[in-house]
């Protein structure tokens, strides 16, 4: 049975998952007309191929930690760490560490 996503007031608690990490899975956590917001999890070596997003994304980085590139280059981010990125500009994660991060995309044009 699919996880539901948030409702408008609901509280959603983002604790980093530590030990927990290996067995998680990516969760959608909410998605409404303007805004879309995903937990990623990535185990190491793990990564999310180059792909582009019609809307401006941030990821904040939980745990662990991820390099992100894009066409400027390799960023690495660790916990607490958190990257804009314009739309349609493509990118890619790979975790250096079991990580996961808070995938925020804006789908308002």
């Amino acid at each position: 049975m699919a996880q539901p996503h948030a409702r408008s007031g609901d509280v959603v608690h983002l604790v980093p998952l530590a030990d927990q990490l290996a067995a998680e899975r990516s969760t959608a956590i909410l998605k409404s007309e303007q805004l879309e917001v995903v937990r990623i999890v990535l185990a190491k070596g793990k990564s999310l191929p180059e792909h582009r997003v019609q809307g401006e994304i941030t990821v904040l980085c939980l745990e662990g930690r991820i390099a992100f590139s894009t066409a400027d280059g390799v960023r690495e981010l660790g916990p607490m760490d958190f990257i804009l990125l314009r739309r349609g500009e493509p990118h890619a994660l790979t975790a250096l560490a079991d990580a996961s991060a808070l995938l925020t995309i804006c789908l308002a044009h």
